[in-house]
């Protein structure tokens, strides 16, 4: 059976027209030997630039044998131990990386370009970390932690619906809504941070650091 395009029939756009991607270009001399250190300046130059939601990123996570799946988080904490975020423990990713506790995540920042991607060992944020970040949501997302079964089949929103007037009922008058024991986060420990910068004609630079046994880390230029 033949393929289909998506669009007009034989219609492509050039992803390459107009762009002003020789503008930039990517050179071991230009990273800081911390990929941890490069990763903030990117980041704080696409806040700067106005990207969207910058700190969104792609967490792609898989069964013990192997079946993937990728959603969208966004990013919490970010210092020299990784990459946080915080979801319930009992969703779809919650229990894969508890079975298999491997992530990558992706972040795109289209205006610049730009592409990091993340691979390494999982880990859960302290008590602590969690019990902070959750004191600073909004009462309405508090207590939507606690009325969402995540990733659980529902039978209608109606069924939700009722469940947040329920949660909403119970803590009334309750100035600070406790975290559920079933909430926390997760910290993405970097074992591989590749840095991607858009050039013309498909040729992209793409810089990865590895890191080593002994915990620094190794530059490596790889083919577009």
């Amino acid at each position: 059976m033949a393929g289909h395009f998506i669009g007009k029939a034989m219609s492509f756009v050039d992803p390459d027209s107009g762009s002003s991607r020789s503008a930039r270009t990517l050179h071991k001399s230009d990273l800081d030997a911390n990929p941890l250190l490069q990763f903030r300046r990117w980041f704080d130059e696409a806040v700067a630039a106005g990207v969207e939601l910058p700190e969104a990123m792609t967490l792609a996570t898989a069964t013990a044998d192997g079946q993937p799946s990728a959603r969208t988080v966004l990013l919490r904490i970010f210092d020299q131990r990784g990459f946080a975020f915080f979801t319930n423990y009992e969703s779809r990713k919650g229990r894969e990386l508890a079975a298999n506790a491997r992530a990558a995540l992706l972040f795109f920042w289209a205006p610049l370009d730009r592409q990091v991607v993340v691979e390494g060992l999982v880990e859960k944020t302290t008590s602590a970390e969690a019990d902070a970040y959750y004191d600073r949501r909004p009462r309405g997302s508090r207590l939507g932690a606690w009325a969402s079964p995540q990733s659980q089949v529902l039978a209608s929103r109606e069924v939700l619906d009722q469940r947040v007037k329920e949660v909403e009922a119970q803590y009334t008058g309750v100035e600070k809504v406790p975290r559920p024991p079933f909430w926390g986060g997760f910290r993405v420990v970097p074992t591989v941070i590749e840095f991607w910068q858009g050039q013309p004609s498909r040729l992209h630079d793409r810089i990865r650091y590895r890191r080593l046994a002994d915990g620094s880390w190794m530059l490596e230029r790889l083919a577009p």
